[in-house]
C-alpha cells in the first residue's frame, strides 16, 4: 500500500497497468485485445505535467467536473500535486453548480481540464499529506452540504479497506457502476486501487450489459463496486451465475439492500454483496453480507457506542478528530461487538402533537403483501398550512393486480388500514404516489427532495399519481392541477385542457417510460370526443407495438373515454 500523498513518487515499473477499459485513450496507451490500458508512466507524465500547467494558475478552489474515471483521476492529482484545493460536486448540471458557486474559483471539465500543460520543468512538487478536499452530500434536506475532508483522513481509510477485505480480492480489477465525484465512489473505485495499485476500469457500468461485456473483456477476476439501485435490478435482467468470469465479490453502499436482491445473489453466486455502511461525514464505519446476517460489523480500527437517545457513536481514524461522533442513526448493541441499525433518529417527525418514526412507517407498510419497497416525507405547505406525511410506494405483484382491479382508492385504503393497527390516525400518510420504483439518484442515495418532488408537479404537467406496466402496456394515473397555465384563456369562463397539451404529456411519458429513444415520424387518428377540466383525475394508457412501429394512446376520465390517437416512430433513430 502506498501513501496517497506518495504516489507521485512511488516507485512502480512504468508499463504497469493503472486503468483499462474501452474509451478513447491517449499517448502511453497500451491496446490489448480491444481493450485500452493506460500506463504508471503515462498517468504519472501526465500528472506531473497539468500540475506544472496549473501551479501559477490563481484560482485555489477547483470544482473538478470530469466524467471519465482515468481524467479525473490525473486532474485529482494534478491539482494536489499543485497544491490546490480539489471541490468535487456530485454532479455538472446548471442548478446544482449554481448552488454551489460559492464553493469554488474555477472549474476543470471535460473539455478544458487538459489544455493546461507546462513546460515539464524541474520544479519539484509534492502532496502535502493534509491537503484538504471538499466533497458534498445532500443530506436529509436535499440541500446541497459541503463536507471538508483531509487526503490523510483518505489515506487512513484506504488502509482500513485493504486491511478487512484486500486479502479477498487480491490482484481483482475494480470495476463500477456508481460515479466517482462522492466518498463511496471516490474511495473504492479511485483511492484504494491506486494505493493498492490495482487496475480500475476507466467507465461506469450501470446498465447490466455494459458489466457483462466488461468482464468478459477484462478477462480475468473483478470486484463490482455498485449501490442498491443497481444491484436490485440487475437480477431481472442479467443471468448473474452466468458472468463470466463471476466476479469475486459485490460491494454495495448508499443504503440497505433490499432482502430479496441480496437473496438473489445468494443463490446465484453463493454469497450476498458485500454491504458498507457509513456516511460522508464519517467514512466507512461497519460491512455485512446479507447470506452471513443482519446485523453489522464495525471495520478494523473503529470503535463504536450508544448514547442514551439509542444514536451510534463512532471513533474512527476517518474522522478529522480523535474524539467520538454521534450520527443521526439508532441502533441495538449485540454482545458479540455487532450492531443492528434500527432508523434515523433526524426522521421523527411531530404531527397534531404526535410523535412518529418515518422509518417505522416505511418499515411497516413494507410488511404488507402489496408493498414492494416504500418511503415516507413530511411534505409541509408554503403557506403554512398542516404538515402531512407523503408516502411514495413500489407495488408488489400483488398490489399492482390491486390497483389495476380495484382502483387507487382501494388500495390506499387497504394500506392505511394496514397502517392504522399501528399508528394513530393523524399521522397516517395523507398523500399517496405509487411508481416503478423509489427515485434513488446516481450514487442510490433517496434525499428528501427527491421524494417531496413526487407531490409538487414540474410547471405545466400533471400530478402523477399511480404507474402501471404490463409487458407491451403503461397504464398512468394523473390529476390535472386546477391552478394550470394553460387553461389561462382557454376558455375565459370555461377553462378547458388544451388537447395539444394532451398530446405533449403522451410524448413526454412515453420519452421517459418507453424502452426506445426514437424520432416521431407522425401523430395519426386523433380525436378529442370530452372536454377535460381542472382537477380531473385520467387514466392514460399507452400500448406499444414493436413490429409496426406505433404506440396507441387513450385518455379516459371516470371510465369514459376523452381522447386517443397513436404515434408513428422511425426505427433508424432508435439505435
Amino acid at each position: 500500500m502506498t501513501p496517497l500523498h506518495e504516489l507521485p513518487d512511488a516507485v512502480r515499473d512504468s508499463a504497469a497497468p493503472v486503468c483499462a477499459g474501452r474509451s478513447v485513450g491517449g499517448a502511453g496507451d497500451r491496446v490489448d485485445g480491444g481493450v485500452l490500458t493506460q500506463t504508471w508512466g503515462d498517468f504519472i507524465v501526465r500528472v506531473r505535467h497539468t500540475a506544472q500547467g496549473l501551479r501559477d494558475k490563481p484560482a485555489q478552489r477547483w470544482a473538478v467536473l470530469v466524467d471519465d474515471r482515468y481524467d479525473f483521476v490525473c486532474a485529482l492529482f494534478a491539482l494536489l500535486l499543485a497544491g490546490k484545493h480539489p471541490v468535487m460536486p456530485a454532479n455538472s448540471t446548471p442548478g446544482h453548480l449554481a448552488q454551489l458557486a460559492h464553493e469554488f474559483d474555477a472549474t476543470l471539465t471535460d473539455l478544458d481540464g487538459f489544455a493546461i500543460h507546462g513546460d515539464g520543468g524541474e520544479a519539484a512538487l509534492s502532496i502535502d499529506p493534509g491537503a484538504p478536499l471538499t466533497l458534498f452530500t445532500s443530506g436529509s434536506s436535499g440541500v446541497p452540504k459541503a463536507i471538508h475532508k483531509t487526503l490523510a483522513q483518505f489515506n487512513a481509510e484506504v488502509h482500513t479497506l485493504e486491511a478487512q477485505f484486500g486479502a479477498s480480492i487480491g490482484r481483482a480489477t475494480v470495476m463500477a457502476s456508481v460515479p466517482h465525484h462522492h466518498i463511496y465512489g471516490l474511495l473504492f473505485t479511485v483511492f484504494w486501487p491506486l494505493a493498492a495499485a490495482r487496475v480500475f476500469w476507466r467507465e461506469d457500468l450501470g446498465e447490466p450489459a455494459l458489466l457483462r461485456d466488461a468482464l468478459a473483456a477484462a478477462g480475468a477476476p473483478a470486484v463490482v463496486i455498485s449501490s442498491p439501485a443497481h444491484l436490485a435490478r440487475w437480477p431481472g435482467l442479467l443471468d448473474l451465475a452466468a458472468l463470466q468470469p463471476p466476479p469475486c465479490r459485490f460491494f454495495s453502499s448508499g443504503g440497505p439492500l433490499a432482502a430479496d436482491a441480496a437473496q438473489a445473489y445468494t443463490l446465484a453466486l453463493g454469497v450476498a454483496p458485500t454491504e458498507v455502511f457509513g456516511s460522508t461525514e464519517t467514512g466507512g464505519i461497519a460491512w455485512r453480507r446479507q447470506s452471513d446476517g443482519l446485523a453489522w460489523r464495525p471495520m478494523p480500527g473503529i470503535e463504536i457506542a450508544r448514547d442514551d437517545e439509542r444514536a451510534l457513536r463512532v471513533r474512527s481514524p476517518h474522522l478529522d478528530h480523535e474524539g467520538w461522533h454521534r450520527t443521526d442513526d439508532a441502533v441495538d448493541l449485540l454482545e458479540d461487538g455487532r450492531f443492528m441499525l434500527t432508523g434515523r433518529l433526524d426522521r421523527v417527525v411531530k404531527l397534531d402533537g404526535k410523535r412518529v418514526s418515518l422509518p417505522e412507517i416505511e418499515q411497516q407498510l413494507g410488511k404488507h403483501g402489496f408493498v414492494k419497497e416504500a418511503a415516507t416525507v413530511l411534505l409541509t405547505k408554503e403557506d403554512g398550512g398542516r404538515e402531512r406525511i407523503g408516502a411514495v410506494v413500489v407495488l408488489s405483484e400483488a398490489g399492482a393486480t390491486c390497483l389495476r382491479e380495484a382502483g387507487r382508492g382501494a388500495l390506499v385504503k387497504t394500506l392505511r388500514l394496514h397502517l392504522a393497527e399501528h399508528f394513530d390516525a393523524v399521522v397516517l400518510p395523507r398523500h399517496w404516489r405509487m411508481r416503478f420504483a423509489l427515485p434513488v439518484d446516481a450514487r442510490g442515495k433517496l434525499a428528501a427532495a427527491a421524494l417531496a418532488a413526487q407531490f409538487d408537479p414540474s410547471a405545466g404537467q400533471p400530478e402523477l399519481l399511480s404507474e402501471l406496466r404490463t409487458a407491451h402496456e403503461w397504464q398512468f394515473e394523473l390529476r390535472v392541477p386546477r391552478d394550470l397555465i394553460h387553461f389561462s384563456g382557454h376558455f375565459p369562463g370555461l377553462p378547458i385542457l388544451p388537447g395539444v397539451v394532451q398530446v405533449d404529456w403522451v410524448m413526454r411519458f412515453a420519452a421517459q417510460h418507453l424502452p426506445f429513444a426514437c424520432q416521431v415520424a407522425s401523430l395519426e387518428q386523433l380525436k378529442f370526443v370530452a372536454p377535460v377540466l381542472p382537477g380531473a383525475i385520467l387514466t392514460l394508457t399507452m400500448t406499444h407495438e414493436a413490429d409496426r412501429q406505433r404506440v396507441y394512446f387513450n385518455f379516459t376520465s371516470a371510465g369514459q373515454p376523452c381522447a386517443s390517437g397513436r404515434i408513428l416512430y422511425r426505427e433508424p433513430a432508435c439505435a
